[in-house]
């Protein structure tokens, strides 16, 4: 396993004892975990802050944890790949595929490994009003922001397109902006359209539809009812209407769960330690984001994973009899 570890300076002479000093100066040592998240108005990277913020009040397992923004789902995968990440949020499609070699993966990352999962995350289109889009059809010819390369988003887009046979020529433009900078395209008449997939309610969404008047699409039909049928990891989902300026009726989609992710690498104490963290302050944790308000212990534990858990995260589930 790759990671940084900090330890604290000996005085001379405890360096003189070293053999009798070095049970102490273990218990010094710090370690420092990285989540990889997503955009910064996402709820990705709320979901590792949140995790990182349970994680860094238990002091007395000295462990430093941060999450930085990211590319999102892909592009956590490869970090996790690479040892540059410790832990990540994934997409449930994209863990599946990562984990089986599929798709843009070249080969099967069988080391992939699960920590939990977290909200559902539909698959969610947001147009200009003036654009006149009605349904996912109407975007042919449009501008529409796809996703930067990487994105969960991106990935999704390009099942659905498959799906449907279609190209990225099939847009007058198929932008690559991120999360972070969709939201002032679409009010900047840049773009006719923007994909996110992402838990509600999203700051990005509600950005774009307070400053331009815009409409949830949904995204329904045959093709979708063939990629819920034949993927286990895709569900039918809605948006409740009233999240977001001039958006008051639903709006049926579908999509994916946000999923934690590791490697069978990582020490299997420090991911003992981040789900006990999460979990033994539970309640506080559901407060970090309206997104966690319906989760459920025990459905993060055994739905929408598409890796086998870790053995650290195993281990506390069956202490708290989740799992047998």
């Amino acid at each position: 396993m790759k990671r940084h570890f900090f330890s604290a300076a000996l005085t001379s002479g405890a360096l003189l004892s070293a053999a009798m000093f070095s049970a102490p100066a273990m218990a010094q040592e710090q370690k420092f975990i990285t989540i990889g998240t997503g955009g910064q108005t996402g709820v990705y990277y709320v979901v590792g802050q949140s995790v990182c913020r349970m994680v860094n009040r238990v002091k007395e397992a000295n462990i430093k944890c941060n999450a930085p923004s990211t590319g999102g789902s892909v592009a956590n995968v490869n970090g996790l790949k690479s040892g540059e990440l410790d832990m990540g949020v994934v997409q449930s499609d994209v863990a599946y595929r990562a984990y089986n070699g599929e798709d843009n993966f070249d080969q099967p990352f069988e080391e992939l490994r699960s920590v939990f999962a977290m909200h559902g995350e539909p698959l969610t289109i947001l147009a200009r009003a003036d654009a006149g889009i009605e349904s996912f059809d109407d975007l042919k010819g449009k501008r529409v922001n796809v996703g930067n390369p990487g994105s969960g988003q991106r990935a999704t887009m390009e099942v659905l397109m498959d799906a449907k046979g279609w190209s990225m020529d099939d847009y007058s433009l198929a932008s690559e902006l991120t999360a972070a900078e969709m939201a002032s395209a679409l009010a900047d008449n840049n773009i006719d359209a923007m994909a996110y997939v992402v838990g509600h309610p999203n700051g990005s969404i509600q950005e774009a539809t307070t400053t331009v008047e815009s409409n949830l699409v949904p995204i329904t039909g045959e093709e979708v009812d063939k990629l819920v049928e034949e993927y286990p990891y895709y569900t039918k989902s809605t948006i409740s209407g009233g999240l977001y300026k001039g958006n008051d009726e639903d709006t049926e989609t579908f999509g994916v769960a946000a999923t934690l992710l590791t490697d069978a690498n990582t020490n299997a104490d420090v991911v003992y330690t981040t789900v006990k963290a999460v979990f033994d302050n539970f309640d506080r944790f559901k407060r970090l984001h309206p997104a966690f308000s319906t989760l459920e212990p025990e459905q993060m534990v055994s739905e929408g994973l598409t890796a086998p858990l870790h053995e650290g995260a195993e281990r506390y589930y069956k202490e708290r009899g989740w799992i047998e």
